[in-house]
């Protein structure tokens, strides 16, 4: 194994964490959350003074308080959703059916309040927002897993709180009481010890403590502020909003520096302070964290993952105002191995060169208040009064691109290989309990196979007739006439190639849009009639599928009269090819409907055929022309000696009803001579050909 095979199974071994794929799950869910935040944040901050001036003054300025609440009740609160959402994230991953979701996402919630402070007079929103995520965090994982061990535990010793009378539903949320009860106590002994031993309020005034302490050493300069780039990135890495945990560090070694330069100008003097707040807002933290306005141009311009680059477009525009949530979030950056590297580089990067380029003299100091939000670009030159403050920017930018863009081509790589890998698991799953799942709803289930099922589902529905086509097998008689093709539906993913066909089935029957499907195909296949008879020869027969549910409705009976009216069809030779026989009810209205399509000139094939009593059931009322094998009798020819007893029982009955046979998955010459011997005289498989596309250069073998 070579060391890029190492790094890649670490990292993948790292992806799998529970935690990891916990945190994760958490962030993603709240990304409609931070959206509303956003826009509220972007809508109250635009740096544009006509428009400050008009939500000011219009409605008494009723639109900046709107715009507040929302801010307030989004990014005021986001600790608060994020403990909820790790814990409900982290149950649903650990999959223990009999855990309470409920239950432990309010020890979470609960645990969170305590190590936050929540018993001071003096607590608020100020503790519950972006600055407290490392505490979501910690909770939302922590708590959850104490709470599951304790429920685990209380439930095997069978001592449940249970009231006589109440309902199920109340006894079981009752049941979780004392759980909840044994972690809050947990969360609230360590905080105790936490503030006694560190003479401290909370857990939450300890990590400000711990993290300014870190850099009261040393004068402001390169190393400091370089120090403070570098743990900001980290911090944003692990889910804990860097740049608000560390808001007391920037104001009290950074912020004053900008005073510092405005009162030397306004005294005739040369500004001598490199690091301010703007030094980092506009040239450092371009697009928020990670300098991310380099990584979402690294996307847009080079990935070739659709859904990364729909990511990508969405983040952009409160990414334009320094709002990055959606991007790191949603990507993710976070817990993310594959980016650790540029997201710690790259802001690492601008932050040296811009070093370099002011202290060099290169660009003026920074002596104008700039608001965070402000775009990129206009913030550089308003920040340095200079064309030369846009010019660095745009040279920091390029940088940074330069260095994401390798890491972006990695990702595509990675979700490439992860896309293949997952769906080859679930095709291979879908195969192996096909029958079982029959009456089972992949769309519906929680786990991976239930997302993959509802992304593909998806795809399906909308790129129906873009990635539709249809595969031709023929079908040839015993003297070596091809005298029939069956048209298969087919539908090629641009990642997975061509999808089985009864998944896509499935999926389309699930999805609600099977009936449109099947008459996609069929009007397809009449389209490319002319191309079918130059392939196969002139007059030969053209079979389309219909499952048994879709065959018998009126709305299918009605698409096929309008066909009627545009094509010929009692002079085109086409059969309808039933499958799936077990959904197809017959009864006198379905009777009424199979007649109505023999009427219009179409010939019906019952497919799968068999002894058992649901196919002879098809045969007594005559409606149908053709029977077609089960292929499990083809393939049983030589491993059961009753076999041959019921091909040869099928074939007699057809030919006394008049009605033909073919036999599916004749892949040798002994089979078809077997089949011949018992009364089958035509045949379809891989004797003669697969099943090919038009377009396709293969020649179909006549074999005697």
């Amino acid at each position: 194994m070579n060391n890029k095979q190492k790094i890649s199974d670490i990292l993948m071994k790292v992806e799998k964490l529970v935690i990891v794929r916990a945190v994760r799950g958490g962030l993603t869910n709240l990304i409609p959350v931070l959206t509303i935040g956003a826009f509220a944040l972007i809508l109250n901050t635009f740096p544009v003074k006509p428009y400050q001036d008009f939500i000011n003054s219009f409605a008494g300025g009723f639109l900046p308080s709107l715009f507040e609440m929302v801010n307030k009740a989004t990014f005021g609160v986001l600790s608060i959703y994020m403990s909820f959402s790790i814990s409900y994230a982290y149950v649903k991953l650990k999959a223990d059916p009999e855990t309470s979701f409920i239950g432990a996402a309010s020890a979470s919630v609960a645990s969170f309040f305590i190590l936050a402070g929540a018993y001071l007079p003096d607590f608020s929103t100020d503790r519950t927002g972006p600055k407290s995520m490392f505490l979501a965090i910690l909770t939302g994982l922590g708590a959850s897993a104490l709470y599951m061990v304790f429920e685990r535990l209380l439930r095997k010793t069978r001592r449940r709180v249970l009231t006589a009378g109440a309902d199920k539903e109340f006894n079981k949320i009752l049941s979780t009481l004392l759980p909840i009860a044994i972690v809050v106590v947990i969360f609230a002994l360590f905080n105790a010890f936490v503030t006694k031993i560190f003479k401290v309020d909370s857990f939450h005034e300890l990590l400000g403590s711990a993290f300014e302490a870190m850099f009261s050493i040393g004068s402001v300069g390169y190393f400091k502020g370089f120090c403070f780039v570098l743990l900001s990135s980290v911090l944003w890495f692990f889910g804990i909003h860097g740049s608000d945990t560390l808001e007391g560090v920037m104001q009290k070694y950074f912020a004053p520096g900008l005073a510092v330069n405005q009162v030397a100008v306004a005294a005739g003097n040369e500004p001598t302070q490199i690091l301010t707040k703007e030094f980092f807002d506009c040239f450092v933290l371009m697009g928020g964290c990670g300098s991310a306005i380099c990584l979402l141009i690294a996307i847009l311009l080079f990935s070739k993952n659709r859904a990364r680059k729909g990511l990508g477009i969405t983040a952009a525009f409160p990414m334009i105002f320094n709002i990055n949530e959606l991007m790191v979030f949603g990507l993710p950056i976070i817990f993310n191995p594959v980016m650790l590297v540029p997201f710690l580089l790259t802001p690492l990067a601008c932050y040296s060169v811009t070093y370099l380029a002011m202290s060099a003299g290169w660009v003026p100091l920074i002596t104008s208040q700039v608001e965070w939000t402000t775009p990129i670009l206009i913030g550089g030159y308003h920040a340095t009064g200079s064309v030369a403050g846009l010019i660095l920017q745009l040279v920091n930018v390029i940088i940074g691109v330069l260095i994401y863009l390798p890491f972006v081509k990695i990702l595509d790589q990675r979700s490439l290989e992860s896309a293949k890998s997952r769906f080859i698991e679930f095709s291979d799953f879908f195969r192996q309990h096909e029958q079982e799942l029959i009456t089972t709803r992949l769309t519906e289930r929680s786990d991976m196979y239930g997302d993959l099922a509802k992304e593909l589902c998806a795809e399906i529905r909308h790129e129906m007739e873009s990635r539709f086509a249809l595969a031709y097998q023929p079908q040839y008689s015993y003297d070596g006439k091809c005298v029939g093709v069956e048209a298969l539906l087919r539908w090629r993913h641009p990642v997975h190639g061509v999808i089985y066909p009864p998944l896509v089935v499935k999926l389309a029957d699930e999805g609600g849009f099977l009936p449109q499907l099947e008459e996609l195909a069929i009007k397809r296949a009449i389209a490319e009639r002319p191309y079918v008879l130059e392939k196969f020869g002139p007059d030969v027969k053209l079979s389309v599928n219909v499952t048994g549910i879709t065959i018998i409705t009126h709305r299918f009976v009605d698409f096929c009269a309008q066909l009627q009216k545009t094509y010929p069809i009692e002079d085109m030779n086409i059969c309808l090819e039933v499958t799936e026989q077990a959904a197809l009810q017959l009864n006198k209205e379905a009777g009424k409907m199979l007649r109505s399509l023999h009427d219009m000139g179409f010939m019906l094939a019952i497919d799968d055929f068999s002894m058992g009593q649901t196919s002879i059931h098809y045969m007594k009322d005559n409606m149908f022309d053709i029977i077609k094998l089960d292929g499990s009798l083809v393939r049983g020819l030589f491993d059961h000696t009753n076999t041959r007893e019921i091909i040869l029982s099928v074939s007699n009955l057809a030919a006394s009803l008049g009605m033909q046979i073919i036999a599916e998955y004749v892949e040798t010459k002994e089979q078809r001579e077997a089949l011949h011997e018992l009364g089958c005289e035509c045949y379809q498989g891989y004797l003669y050909s697969p099943a090919v596309f038009l377009e396709e250069k293969t020649d179909i073998k006549k074999k005697n």
